[in-house]
């Protein structure tokens, strides 16, 4: 079985999202540096290929989607299917308990993990993530408050934690616990 891809045009870029088996496991963006690796994984991961094909599943992740979008929804209700190490799949978990319109450090996770000493390798999970949005990597900044590193571009993040109501200053977020 392959995994089903289409695109999505969201209002700050374009997402490639992948199905297989009725559980969404892609939901990136296009234009990202790590583009070829995730893709790779997840191919190498299920062992199949990609194959471009509308489905209901699908069509049901843009209504999700379109939801997020425009401020109707907080969160998803769609099966994922994640595809990584298992300390990869323990940072995307710990991902999922981040608040709508919060925020969180590298190193506030890490604490959370038990290890402040496993920022680097928190942040590189982070940025393993494959299902963007759904799993809201975008809700991690820097210690400082500074948006940093973002597979969708620090814009895209920007605007992400806007449209979630995360308070702001000029260029940063406040932190949360």
């Amino acid at each position: 079985m392959p995994i089903y891809t289409q695109q999505y045009q969201s209002p700050f870029g374009i997402l490639l999202l992948g199905e297989f088996e009725n559980q969404l496991c892609l939901c990136d963006w296009v234009y990202r540096k790590q583009r070829s690796a995730i893709d790779s994984r997840l191919q190498k991961g299920l062992n199949t290929a990609f194959e471009e094909h509308e489905t209901s599943f699908l069509q049901e992740v843009k209504t999700q989607l379109d939801d997020y979008f425009s401020a109707k929804r907080t969160g998803f209700d769609i099966p994922l299917l994640t595809i990584g190490t298992d300390f990869q799949k323990s940072v995307w978990e710990m991902l999922r308990t981040i608040p709508y319109g919060t925020t969180q450090s590298y190193l506030q996770l890490s604490r959370k993990f038990g290890n402040e000493k496993a920022i680097r390798a928190v942040a590189t999970a982070n940025g393993a993530n494959a299902l963007s949005v759904v799993i809201p990597c975008h809700r991690i900044i820097g210690s400082n408050g500074e948006l940093v590193g973002y597979a969708g571009g620090t814009e895209a993040k920007k605007k992400l934690l806007q449209l979630e109501g995360a308070p702001s200053g000029e260029n940063q977020f406040s932190l949360f616990d």
